[in-house]
């Protein structure tokens, strides 16, 4: 299993990972608020601006500090990574 950080120490299953998106239109807004009122809202920010917003197969919904592009970043990474 390949692991991505995220942040702070936090880590995510890569092939759980369905999405990385901006946090600031509307439909992930109410995404968002949908999952916490589900209890399937997992903060990964740490108290810090929340600038990505991962949407995983399991339907939890987690909130990076760090931008969709770090991410990116950090998963082709990962993948070339034997």
């Amino acid at each position: 299993m390949k692991l991505i950080n995220i942040g702070y120490g936090g880590l995510v299953a890569a092939e759980r990972l369905l999405a990385v998106l901006d946090p600031d239109s509307a439909p992930i807004k109410r995404a968002i608020q949908e999952a916490r009122d589900r209890g399937m809202l997992i903060d990964a920010s740490y108290g810090r601006k929340t600038q990505a917003v991962l949407l995983m197969d399991t339907d939890h919904v987690i909130l990076s500090a760090l931008s969709p592009e770090q991410l990116s970043a950090r998963l082709e990474q990962k993948e070339e990574t034997p």
